[in-house]
């Protein structure tokens, strides 16, 4: 799926932004899922999902994320985006396996002029592998420039292994060792999808546009690749989205 060039720069930077993954016209009714979904799961329940420590990072208590684990369980459009071989061939290509599962799906909504932002932070800590296989895909509905908080990055963070992190109000690197504004924005159109290493620092700026900023994360791992702490389960882990799960033949 990938070129030796693009393949290249994911292993010298820990991402690669692939444009035009999906259609505009997909990330569009992908979109209006995941705001009818939010629409949904918000008349029964608070789903604003930001961070303690994303509100001390700008000293702002107003901001909001809206939020839902395991978006395959509630529209079966994402089902088909889980195993949409244009995702799980790239997802292949970076991970170096044949075989990709899933570990679990987020969706977040940044809401316009007040959407939270996300403290620089490696995925690592909140599910740590032997091997270090685990990438994350954050696929975009609709436009993500600077001024909505798209993902930025610290290219190259990925070759650090893992980093101390802070744990209170989720775990997140120091302010002042890692500033947000020191890290490179990745901008993003509708249908583009962003791959990264969960080794490479990112996080994301508040949207102080006026319109929202709607994506949907998936993470996947090698099948082989064991969790070193039985932690972050969640209802769809363990699904083979290509490939097949080699230790089944072993049992």
């Amino acid at each position: 799926m990938l070129t030796q060039e693009q393949l290249a720069f994911y292993h010298e930077n820990g991402y690669i932004l692939v444009k035009g993954l999906l259609s505009r016209e997909e990330a569009a009714a992908y979109r209006q899922e995941c705001h009818e979904l939010a629409d949904r799961l918000a008349a029964q329940r608070n789903i604003d999902a930001t961070w303690g420590s994303a509100r001390d990072a700008i000293m702002a208590t107003d901001t909001k994320i809206l939020h839902c684990h395991d978006v395959q369980f509630y529209a079966a459009s994402f089902s088909r985006l889980l195993v949409d071989e244009r995702i799980t061939g790239v997802a292949a290509d970076v991970i170096g396996s044949p075989n990709v599962q899933l570990h679990h799906t987020k969706m977040f909504i940044k809401p316009p002029e007040k959407g939270s932002p996300f403290p620089l932070h490696q995925d690592h800590p909140f599910f740590p592998h032997a091997n270090h296989s685990m990438i994350a895909a954050i696929v975009h509905f609709d436009d993500a420039p600077l001024e909505k908080g798209c993902v930025r990055v610290v290219p190259g963070s990925h070759k650090l292994g893992p980093v101390p992190h802070r744990p209170e109000g989720n775990w997140h690197l120091s302010f002042d060792e890692y500033p947000l504004e020191a890290s490179q924005p990745c901008p993003a159109e509708a249908g583009d999808v962003l791959f990264f290493s969960y080794l490479t620092i990112h996080g994301s700026g508040v949207n102080v546009s006026s319109e929202a900023r709607t994506t949907v994360l998936i993470q996947m791992r090698d099948p082989a690749d064991p969790p070193t702490i039985d932690t972050h389960k969640s209802r769809g882990q363990g699904m083979i989205l290509r490939g097949i799960d080699p230790l089944t033949i072993q049992q």
